[in-house]
């Protein structure tokens, strides 16, 4: 399969240009070719136009030598099938690859990309530039516009199925008894429940001294009918300010009874979940039940959407704390790689090898980019594009051909002259 390519204004320029210099190499051709036919005829009437016929002679010669030259790189001269040439369409294929092996081979080594590395430090000049915020801020904007980017590209469905299959992988794969029962046994050892505990009391007195009537009738309800009104509303009264007492109680008492009961019933879960078969198949069913149910991919989709709502809104907000707290870190980064001295220089030895190491393991790869995309090129477009590149210096090559041809042979004709005066 060829590529095929349309020329661009620079390429048209280039072919006026070259179409100029044509005619005027031809155009001296042409010339010198007149003057030999006239020298040559009159050269017995004057015999000091030998001189112009040698002269015009080997213009002619080193102008026609010169075309021959030039024109067999690019195509047959005069449309015969001379051998070599044509060189470039014919051997365009293996000129790719020769170009391909030369940038491989004299560009592409692990001495060349740290020696080049070694003559400046990337860090000091990442530092610098991202010193300055409205460069970090313009970094900060590309990097937002590339991850909105990435998040269109991602499909909802397969983020889903991912986080579907880590969560499988990483949370429901080992036991969760024993896990949860370390955790839960260090938490107490702690003495982190009593702050649950507290929060929980105070939550609990709030929300009753908020809602004075919420326990209701759930003590009248259970005394006889016969008691009167007045004992059953005294009843109702006496539970709430009871329960009420009792949580303040436990709040203020870091060794109250129900405490005390409280830290002894997670001492004995803990260690049923560590060390009881019975409570472990216990958690291992909810979790099998969990795993079953389609909760698990629902749970992932709407993990997933809020995460990548989220952050899409905190993308295409320039003012989003995301986005601030991005070009702030990256003006700090900037700051501390032109300071710190010893980070600049673990970071210039970090892109040196990393460099060196895609280079000796990816050099190959990179060089045959060349030699594939001129093996796809069309033969006769890629000859005009070569032809446009350096068709006008070859040109000047005909130019000084004929120039250098002339004196050349008046030259010769100058010495020959002189050698037979001397011999006759």
């Amino acid at each position: 399969m060829t590529t095929t390519t349309q020329l661009g204004p620079a390429d048209l320029e280039r072919r006026a240009a070259l179409r100029r210099m044509k005619v005027l190499a031809t155009s001296l051709l042409i010339v010198s070719a007149v003057i030999f036919a006239v020298a040559f005829a009159l050269e017995d009437r004057y015999p000091w136009l030998g001189y112009v016929r040698a002269a015009a002679e080997g213009a002619m010669v080193g102008a026609l030598a010169d075309w021959f030259a030039v024109t067999a790189l690019f195509r047959h001269p005069l449309g015969l099938r001379i051998p070599h040439t044509a060189i470039i369409p014919n051997r365009k294929d293996e000129i790719g690859v020769s170009l391909g092996e030369f940038v491989e081979e004299n560009f592409l080594s692990d001495e060349v990309v740290r020696s080049k590395l070694a003559t400046f430090s990337v860090a000091d000049r990442l530092g610098a530039w991202l010193a300055d915020p409205a460069n970090a801020q313009r970094a900060s904007t590309e990097g937002a516009v590339m991850a909105q980017g990435l998040l269109r590209f991602l499909s909802d469905r397969d983020v889903e199925s991912l986080i579907e299959r880590l969560a499988r992988e990483h949370l429901f794969e080992k036991e969760w008894a024993p896990a949860l029962g370390r955790m839960g046994s260090e938490l107490v050892a702690a003495d982190q429940q009593r702050a649950v505990v507290d929060a929980l009391v105070e939550a609990a007195e709030k929300w009753l001294a908020e809602h004075p009537d919420a326990l209701g009738t759930v003590v009248s309800t259970r005394i006889p009918r016969w008691v009167p009104g007045f004992a059953r509303d005294f009843a109702d009264d006496r539970a709430h300010r009871e329960l009420t007492k009792l949580l303040q109680a436990v709040r203020e008492d870091p060794e109250h009874p129900l405490r005390l009961a409280i830290d002894g019933y997670l001492d004995d879960l803990t260690d049923r979940l560590q060390h009881d078969p019975a409570m472990s198949q216990r958690v291992e069913q909810i979790k099998a039940e969990f795993l079953e149910s389609p909760r698990l991919r629902s749970f992932a989709g709407q993990l997933w959407e809020a995460a990548k709502t989220t952050l899409a809104e905190a993308l295409a907000d320039p003012s989003s704390e995301l986005r601030s707290a991005a070009t702030s870190a990256l003006v700090d980064l900037g700051a501390r790689l032109s300071s710190d001295r010893m980070l600049a220089t673990k970071i210039d030895a970090w892109i040196a090898d990393a460099a060196g190491y895609a280079v000796q393991k990816y050099r190959h790869d990179l060089a045959s980019v060349i030699s594939d995309t001129v093996q796809r090129w069309d033969a006769r477009e890629t000859t005009e594009k070569i032809e446009l590149q350096v068709g006008r210096d070859l040109q000047f090559i005909r130019i000084n051909g004929t120039v250098v041809g002339a004196l050349a042979g008046v030259g010769i004709f100058a010495i020959a002259t002189g050698v037979h005066a001397l011999l006759a």
